[in-house]
Formats: C-alpha cells, sequence, structure tokens
C-alpha cells in the first residue's frame, strides 16, 4: 500500500466527554519516564495546541503515520534472558512522539514468553503516562476458542477508551472495539505472518464490515544481521488523518499486541536451538 493512497473517510463519535487540562508530571512518573538516552539527540515532535481529546493523544491528531521501533536490548541480545519491552513511537519525519515500556514479571517472561500478561506505559515527552494497556495471560491458538488474546487501552490511564480482541481463526484476526463494545475497525493478517527474504509483513486494517480498507500495519524488514540477532522490530502504522483520535492510540496499542504474538519469539526460539 503506498502513502499517497487516500483512504476513504472512516467517521467516528467525536465526543471525548470532559477532561482536564494535562497536570504536571508526578514523582514517580518522572522515575519511569524515558531515559535521556532514548533516540540519542532526535527530536520531539511539537506538542499540538488544544484538541478535544484525552490529554496527551494531541499528536495524533496531526498525524497518519506513525512508526513503532522497539530498542536493542543488548543484555537480551547476548544472553537470551528476556527483558522488559521499551519502544520510541515516531512521526512519519522521525520526531519522536511517544515512550513506550512494558512492565512484566520476570518469571512470566521466561516461562511464558510471548504470551505473557504485561502492563504497557505509554510516555510523552514530559514523562506523563498518556496511555496504558493492559494484556491479560492468554493463550493464542486458533484450536481453543475459550481464551484468546485481549487488551485493554485507556487513556489517561483509568479512562478505558477501547480494547484490541483476537478472533477465532485461523487467520490472525483482531476487532477493534471501542468503550461500549462496538466493533469499529478489523485488523487481519497474512497466514504465516513470517518476516523473511527482506519483504514487510502486511496486517490490513479494514472499516467494521471488512468492505474498506483503511490502513495498515506493517512489519518492515529491518535488515538480515537485525533480525537474526535481535527481537527488536520496526513497524509502520497507517490510518486515516480523520481517524478517531481515539482509535488510533488503540491501533498504536494493537501494534504491539501483533508484536508479542508474531514477532516476539523469534529471538528466544533461537536461544533454544
Amino acid at each position: 500500500m503506498s502513502h499517497d493512497q487516500q483512504y476513504p473517510v472512516v467517521n467516528q463519535p467525536q465526543a471525548y466527554g470532559a477532561y482536564g487540562a494535562p497536570t504536571s508530571p508526578s514523582p514517580q512518573q518522572h522515575l519511569m519516564g524515558p531515559p535521556q538516552h532514548v533516540g540519542g539527540d532526535q527530536q520531539w515532535m511539537p506538542k499540538p495546541n488544544g484538541g478535544n481529546c484525552p490529554p496527551g493523544l494531541e499528536y495524533l491528531t496531526q498525524v497518519d503515520q506513525i512508526l513503532v521501533h522497539q530498542m536493542v536490548e543488548i543484555l537480551e541480545m547476548f544472553t537470551g534472558f528476556e527483558t522488559n519491552n521499551k519502544y520510541v513511537v515516531k512521526n512519519s519525519v522521525g520526531q519522536k512522539i511517544f515512550f513506550a515500556a512494558e512492565d512484566s514479571g520476570c518469571c512470566e517472561r521466561y516461562w511464558c514468553n510471548n504470551l505473557r500478561s504485561f502492563e504497557m506505559n505509554i510516555l510523552d515527552n514530559f514523562g506523563n503516562e498518556v496511555i496504558h494497556i493492559h494484556r491479560p495471560l492468554a493463550c493464542q491458538s486458533c484450536l481453543y476458542p475459550c481464551c484468546l488474546q485481549k487488551m485493554e487501552v485507556s487513556a489517561p490511564p483509568g479512562n478505558v477508551i477501547g480494547t484490541i480482541e483476537q478472533e477465532w481463526s485461523i487467520f490472525p484476526r483482531f476487532k477493534v472495539k471501542d468503550v461500549s463494545g462496538n466493533v469499529v475497525l478489523k485488523i487481519e493478517g497474512p497466514f504465516f505472518p513470517c518476516s523473511c527474504c527482506g519483504t514487510d509483513v502486511n496486517f490490513e486494517i479494514f472499516s467494521s464490515d471488512g468492505e474498506q480498507k483503511v490502513g495498515k500495519i506493517s512489519k518492515q524488514w529491518a535488515g538480515i544481521l537485525r533480525e537474526m540477532v535481535t527481537d527488536a522490530d520496526v513497524f509502520g502504522i497507517n490510518f486515516p488523518m480523520d481517524l478517531d483520535v481515539k482509535m488510533k492510540a488503540v491501533l498504536l496499542s494493537a501494534c504491539f499486541l501483533i508484536d508479542f504474538m508474531y514477532f516476539e519469539d523469534k529471538q528466544n526460539s533461537r536461544n533454544q536451538n
């Protein structure tokens, strides 16, 4: 899908409720904020003014494409010991928008690998947590539909805005729902989602009825060396500019779920072999 393709407009409710102005980061938020070395000296995207949306999501009102870079963990690369994932989220010109950090237990990371439960804290340039993701422990086998993957997304933390739910299918399929449980978008990936031979892996985003393609989440080929020795993946997400900003945040969260389900365990598999 080319970047200059015009996607059909997906009209979503624009009532976000009453949100106060972003508060100053608490001492705890400073402690969990993005470290100074993240992304080097790369510039942060200037915060847009206003916007009738949850605080911190103003950045998403100005973009129709975001890039998600998983940070390379040196300890994990050399020892094979799974560490908490960290990501940098950027706009199409390389300006940083968010920093995302996984919070999970070491025992679950070792024994449950990519199926582990976790909390994901997504922070802005000021160290404020603007999006919170909760993923419970669950299987992902298409043979057992009673315990499929699901993620809950809140913005700001404590205010649920939507969920991503795996469908019972032999294909990678997901439903993106709003806070009321209405299906807003659908995501469908290839039968064999493997990044190999220098190709990208595309998960297409469709309208709620599955008829119109409105974007995609693309696992991008990162080069033979990086693909072989790390599980630090690179994703691109495309969506309509006027898509409900809450759904943009949920699609960003869906990217993390896709990464864990289909690309996170490759390094561990190599270490076990």
